[in-house]
This record gives C-alpha cells, sequence and structure tokens, in this order.
C-alpha cells in the first residue's frame, strides 16, 4: 500500500490512526489545502502524511472512487433503516435543549 494510508477492516485509513481517507479526500475534493485538512484533523498529521494520503488517493484514483461510492451506498442504506426516535425521548431531548443554560 504505502506508509501514508492502511487498508483496515475494509476500509482505508491515514497511517497510524483511526482517520479514514474519506475526510481526508472530501476536503480535498472540496478545494481545501493540505495545510487546511491538517488543521481540520490534527491528528492526521504531520503534513506529509496529508500529501501521502493525496498522492495515493492520486496514484489509486479508480480504486479509491470505486470505494468512496460504495461507502456513500453504504451510508445512505443506514440513513434509510434509522427509525424516528420515540415522541417522548423526542420531547424529552427539546425540553432539556430549551432549559438548557445559555439558550434564548
Amino acid at each position: 500500500m504505502s506508509q501514508y494510508v492502511e487498508e483496515r477492516e475494509g476500509g482505508y485509513y491515514i497511517a497510524g490512526t483511526r482517520i479514514a481517507l474519506d475526510s481526508i479526500i472530501g476536503a480535498f475534493k472540496a478545494g481545501e489545502s493540505p495545510e487546511t485538512i491538517l488543521r481540520s484533523f490534527p491528528l492526521a498529521g504531520p503534513l506529509v502524511r496529508i500529501y501521502g494520503a493525496i498522492t495515493f488517493y492520486l496514484e489509486n484514483k479508480d480504486k479509491v472512487e470505486a470505494y468512496l461510492k460504495d461507502q456513500e451506498r453504504l451510508w445512505k442504506e443506514v440513513a434509510t433503516q434509522q427509525t424516528d426516535l420515540p415522541e417522548s425521548l423526542a420531547r424529552r431531548l427539546r425540553e432539556a435543549k430549551e432549559t438548557a443554560p445559555g439558550q434564548a
């Protein structure tokens, strides 16, 4: 693979971290610089690891894009399977939010 990206448990991660490659590549594709990405994900550092992850993506673009599409599909499946909160719990959460300190 590379010294910057690891494949574990069916996913890609920044080497030595629990940060998914998805996060770094999503920011990169949104136009963020490696320096900005590092500020958003400081545990992904040092900066060379961010550049390495981006290089890994660019060198393996087809493979990573297929992985990202599969991840997106899985997230959509999970979202459709989620159920609404029971009304009693939703009401208690709204009440707690309304009475929280600093709420207007």
